[in-house]
């Protein structure tokens, strides 16, 4: 649910940014509007659930979305914002039949797996840290294939914390054993790239076109990438063996 710019000026980064990646042994990557195209939940979000939830109450598309603005932005940073489950109860909605509906829509983005393999290529272990309901992590990796280029792959639902909350931090490196000081994080919410700092992990790189049909966003406290590849130069020759 977030606005951003088209996969124009692909090579283009925000900010500078420069990684010791002989120093990094694990990524961390958040998934939609990062490893996926954010188009999928611009769409359902914004147009199919107000959509669907307005027409039972005879309500214009308008009238639906201001309704549905408020009950998002009520639980906005909370664990609920991301629930299928709370949505379901909240709105009369079978989200999760409607998420399955959707399913063919999600796609990676074009420089998701060319990055991804080439951390493989160097060693680095590759995390997936999503706040997605796992019904919905689930359609996803049906469609897209995506868990055949990750090593392990966590939704915060499991812990009972989003991202946002500095005890989801704790318990996924308690988990994993992640070390902060040798860990890379990519996320498209500032809000989440500020508790990732918060907690000590050392890079956070935020996504500015996580809908590729939409503008590109800035951030104001981290550096900034539209597409991965161009970080894979930055691999030095050595770990790309």
């Amino acid at each position: 649910m977030i606005p951003c710019r088209p996969f124009s000026a692909r090579w283009r980064v925000i900010m500078h940014f420069d990684i010791a990646w002989q120093e990094v042994d694990t990524v961390l990557l958040d998934m939609d509007g990062t490893l996926l195209d954010l188009a999928f939940d611009n769409y359902f979000w914004q147009t199919l659930v107000p959509e669907t939830w307005g027409a039972a109450r005879g309500l214009n598309l308008q009238e639906a979305k201001e309704a549905m603005r408020q009950e998002y932005h009520a639980v906005q940073h909370t664990l609920n914002w991301y629930c299928l489950d709370y949505w379901s109860e909240r709105l009369g909605l079978d989200i999760c039949a409607m998420t399955s509906e959707q399913g063919p829509r999600a796609t990676l983005r074009e420089d998701t797996v060319p990055f991804l393999d080439a951390l493989k290529a160097c060693g680095k272990r590759r995390i997936l840290l999503t706040n997605a309901h796992p019904h919905n992590l689930a359609v996803k990796l049906k469609h897209t294939g995506l868990d055949a280029h990750l090593d392990l792959l966590l939704s915060t639902h499991t812990f009972g914390y989003p991202k946002e909350d500095q005890r989801l931090w704790r318990a996924v490196a308690e988990e994993t054993g992640l070390e902060a000081h040798k860990t890379l994080f990519v996320d498209d919410s500032e809000a989440i790239l500020d508790a990732a700092r918060e907690f000590g992990i050392r890079y956070c790189l935020g996504i500015t076109n996580p809908d590729s049909g939409l503008a590109e966003k800035q951030y104001l406290r981290h550096p900034g990438l539209n597409d991965y590849r161009r970080l894979i130069p930055s691999l030095t020759p050595k770990e790309r063996r």
